[in-house]
C-alpha cells in the first residue's frame, strides 16, 4: 500500500473521531494500493483502520499475485461477504462508509449491527485526492504533453468529407501512435452547428469547409488523465461574428487562468471567467460550470463553479474551460487544464488558443 497516503488517511480519520472506514472506489483503491480493481458486481472493501490493522475484503475471482502491504480475507461465491467483512469491524464504534459503495452490502451490514453507527467518509480521500504529490504531477505533466501532441497530430489530419465518427477513429489511433491507448472520456469532435451542443455525441455528420470544430479530448497515460478542449476553424476564415464569440472566450478562458493562486476561491475563478462573458452579452449561453478536478479519474471530485466557495491549494489540477453555445449556430469552448503552484498557477496544455484556421 502506499503508506504515505495511508498515514494521511488516518489522520484526516482521526479529525473526524473515525478509527475505521470502507474504501470500495476502484479508483480510490488504485490511489492507496497502487493496483486496479474491477470487481463488477462483487463486493470489495478495504477495512483501513487507525490502528494499522487493514484488511482488503476481496473474492477469489481477482487473484493478488503481489505484496500490496495489507492482509487480503479471501471470499468465495458461495459466502456471503458481507459477513465475512462483519468480523473485522469494530461493533462498538462508528464506520466511515465510501460513497460509491452499493446500497444493498451497507444495508446488508447495517442489518447485521455491525457498527455503532455509519458516517459518510469519501470526503476524505476525496479531499486528499486533489492534492497531488510529485509523482503525480510529473504524470499528469506528461499526459497534458501527448495530449497536446495528438491534438495536433489530429489537426494535420483532418480532411473535408471526414465524418465525426471517423474523426474519432482517427483520434484514436494517433492516441495510440503517441502512446496513450486509452479515452479518458468519449471525446467530443463536433463540427457546426454541432458544436453548441456541449455534450454534442458524435455521429455522422461530415466535415465542411467553413465549419467551426469543438474538439474536446483526453487520454489516460499511466492511469492518469487529460484534458482539453479547442475550437478551430475549417479551411476558411470564420465570420466577424464568430471571430468575436471566440475571442471572448479565449479572453474569458485567460482571464480565470491569470487570477489563479493559492487562497483564491474556486467560486471566484467561475464568476472571472462568466462575468467577462456576461458583459459582453452572452452570459445566457455559458451554460455549465467553468471546470472540474482531474487526476485519476476525468472528474475527480471537485469543481470550478459558482457554489463551490473552497479555496484553491497548492497541487491542486483543474480545469478552465469557459464557453459560448448558440443553437443551430455555433459552439465555442476553450479549455486548458493548470496546476496550483505556491504562488500561482501553471498551465499544463501548451497548444495554441489563437484562432486557428486547419487550411
Amino acid at each position: 500500500m502506499k503508506e504515505n497516503r495511508i498515514k494521511k488517511v488516518i489522520t484526516e480519520m482521526e479529525k473526524e473521531n473515525l478509527s475505521q472506514m470502507i474504501v470500495s472506489s476502484p479508483s480510490s483503491l488504485f490511489y492507496l494500493t497502487g493496483k486496479w480493481f474491477h470487481p463488477g458486481n462483487r463486493m470489495i472493501a478495504l477495512l483501513i483502520k487507525s490502528n494499522g490493522d487493514h484488511k482488503l475484503v476481496i473474492n477469489k475471482l481477482f487473484p493478488v499475485e503481489e505484496d500490496l502491504g495489507v492482509d487480503l480475507v479471501w471470499y468465495v461465491d458461495t459466502e456471503n461477504p458481507v459477513e465475512v467483512l462483519a468480523k473485522y469491524v469494530d461493533k462498538d464504534k462508528e464506520l466511515g462508509i465510501d460513497k460509491t459503495w452499493a446500497s444493498h452490502f451497507l444495508l446488508s451490514l447495517m442489518d447485521l449491527n455491525a457498527a455503532k453507527g455509519y458516517k459518510n467518509a469519501s470526503p476524505i480521500i476525496d479531499n486528499l485526492r486533489m492534492i497531488k504529490d510529485e509523482e503525480e504531477i510529473a504524470i499528469m505533466k506528461e499526459s497534458s504533453k501527448r495530449n497536446d501532441k495528438t491534438m495536433k497530430d489530429l489537426w494535420s489530419n483532418l480532411k473535408e468529407g471526414m465524418t465525426e465518427i471517423e474523426c474519432v477513429e482517427l483520434l484514436e489511433k494517433l492516441y495510440a501512435e503517441n502512446g496513450v491507448h486509452k479515452f479518458s472520456f468519449s471525446p467530443i469532435i463536433a463540427v457546426s452547428p454541432n458544436g453548441a451542443d456541449p455534450h454534442h455525441s458524435t455521429d455522422d455528420s461530415v466535415l465542411k469547409k467553413g465549419h467551426s470544430i469543438v474538439i474536446d479530448m483526453g487520454g489516460v497515460y499511466n492511469d492518469y488523465c487529460s484534458d482539453m478542449t479547442r475550437t478551430v476553424f475549417f479551411k476558411e476564415e470564420p465570420s466577424e461574428e464568430h471571430k468575436k464569440i471566440y475571442n471572448i472566450v479565449r479572453e474569458a478562458n485567460e482571464r480565470a487562468i491569470a487570477m489563479i493562486k493559492p487562497g483564491v476561491k474556486f467560486s471566484d475563478i467561475d464568476n472571472t471567467a462568466r462575468s467577462y462573458i456576461t458583459e459582453q452579452g452572452y452570459g445566457e449561453y455559458f451554460t455549465h460550470r467553468t471546470g472540474h478536478c482531474i487526476g485519476i479519474d476525468c472528474h475527480d471530485f471537485g469543481d470550478v463553479s459558482g457554489v463551490n466557495h473552497n479555496e484553491v491549494k497548492p497541487g491542486m489540477i483543474f480545469s478552465i474551460e469557459p464557453g459560448i453555445y448558440l443553437s443551430g449556430n455555433i459552439g465555442v469552448r476553450v479549455e486548458d487544464l493548470v496546476l496550483v503552484t505556491e504562488d500561482g498557477c501553471e498551465r499544463l496544455n501548451k497548444v495554441t488558443k489563437e484562432l486557428t484556421v486547419i487550411k
